[in-house]
């Protein structure tokens, strides 16, 4: 398959090092799905796997053998129950998975070797059978009953990546073929692993026929139970939400065909696949003075455009414990500033709203703007203003603003308003009554 190229730069030092200190130390589980194994694309994936130990970011691999089981099939003239392991496997299919998991390990073993990397192929599953679901014997498909932790600990500590098939071993050493993404899901739980990486041949998750850039674990767990998922994509959407409900922070999915897709969607705000995450990914907090050149930076091309009122790093400063910002994995991506007015304390304005091109149309500027009226809510302001020349689609969209004369500004504000010349259209939001603040 012809690989594709991204326009990423991989020699772009000054963007990964963003994110070094947050990931030093911690544990990535990689699942390369069967077909990925057998594209010419692995030396380069095995690499980029490289990049993150050169890092020191320990590194698990998983893998699935569905296209190798398949092959084997095909060319043995041995009819297989199940491909991927999630439904039967008899006694004919689990002795092709056993060839085929073999082979498929052997292929990874080689290309990290190529890459100086030390790994081992282990035995760190122990499994027991699916057993009988809804009448139908699943014969020697198993599902993980532990993963010897301590044991793919010990590797990793000796810089040895653990490669895992999707084979498992019960207390007699019977054998069972597992499905490699529940694989990968239970190995990330047993090792507190901060990210799973699923890499296929498609780009991500394929939600109402378009692929989803970003979902929240809410959005996903609505769109499973609305049956929007479909296969192939169902398996993956299925482990990724207990994968973020069990607690992995990050659940990735992506396409094995970039050239440098891991290391873009590892080391980029925009990736290039399909990002699971929990709430805890996305989140508001108030700004500290460490933020304020990160917010003058963030902020200073709007300026240049005339869509925000320049700001100097001193008002900045000068006003950060009203900034508010809205961080994805650690990086700054918007910012609210709330002002309070001295001569009519229920009124406030929010100002300097702005949300980095990359992540417009995303919601976070919505976001932003909620969770400001609500801060002010709860401080008792009545009504909030909005000022804006460039965002007056955005203001007519979000709930509750409408636009209003200049002529309500407070009396300072309104002198500002007019010595600025900016025209600026003026949108209010009433938060609550006199009567309801005294309920």
């Amino acid at each position: 398959m012809e690989q594709r190229i991204s326009n990423i730069n991989p020699t772009d030092l000054r963007g990964i090092l963003n994110y070094v200190p947050r990931f030093l130390g911690q544990t990535f589980v990689i699942s390369l799905d069967g077909a990925i194994i057998d594209n010419d694309n692995l030396p380069n994936l095995l690499l980029d796997i490289a990049v993150l130990r050169s890092l020191q970011i320990n590194v698990v691999i998983a893998h699935g053998i569905s296209k190798q089981l398949s092959k084997l099939s095909s060319s043995r003239g041995i009819a297989i129950t199940n491909a991927d392991g999630s439904s039967v496997t008899d006694q004919a299919t689990l002795d092709l998975a056993i060839r085929a998991s073999s082979r498929a390990s052997h292929q990874i073993l080689e290309a990290l070797t190529q890459s100086g990397l030390k790994c081992a192929i282990t035995n760190s599953v122990r499994s027991t059978p699916m057993g009988i679901i809804k009448g139908v014997d699943f014969q020697r498909s198993g599902k993980v009953d532990r993963i010897d932790a301590e044991f793919l600990t010990h590797l990793i500590s000796k810089s040895i990546i653990p490669i895992i098939q999707p084979i498992g071993f019960d207390r007699n050493g019977h054998t069972f073929r597992i499905n490699s993404d529940l694989l990968a899901i239970e190995v990330a739980f047993a090792l507190k692993a901060t990210k799973t990486i699923f890499i296929t041949e498609r780009d991500g998750l394929e939600i109402e026929n378009g692929f989803a850039r970003q979902l929240s674990v809410d959005r996903l767990e609505a769109s499973l139970g609305s049956n929007s998922i479909k296969e192939p994509f169902l398996s993956k959407a299925e482990q990724a939400l207990a994968g973020v409900k069990g607690g992995i922070a990050r659940i990735h999915i992506l396409n094995g065909n970039i050239h440098d897709g891991l290391i873009r969607e590892v080391f980029s705000n925009e990736g290039v696949g399909t990002l699971v995450h929990g709430n805890e990914y996305q989140q508001i907090r108030q700004a500290t003075r460490s933020d304020v050149p990160r917010i003058f930076n963030l902020t200073s091309g709007s300026v240049e455009k005339e869509e925000l009122t320049r700001r100097s790093i001193e008002s900045i400063e000068k006003d950060i414990n009203n900034f508010y910002v809205y961080e994805i994995d650690g990086n700054l991506v918007g910012c609210v500033l709330i002002t309070r007015f001295e001569e009519e304390s229920t009124t406030a304005e929010i100002n300097t709203l702005f949300v980095h091109p990359l992540h417009q149309r995303q919601g976070v500027g919505s976001k932003l703007t909620s969770f400001a009226c609500l801060k002010l809510k709860d401080l008792g302001v009545e009504r909030v203003l909005a000022l804006t020349t460039q965002s007056v689609g955005f203001f007519e969209t979000v709930d509750g603003f409408t636009e209003t004369s200049s002529d309500i500004l407070p009396k300072g504000r309104r002198v500002r308003y007019d010595s600025h010349n900016r025209n600026s259209k003026v949108f209010l939001k009433t938060l609550q009554t006199p009567s309801e603040k005294q309920m």
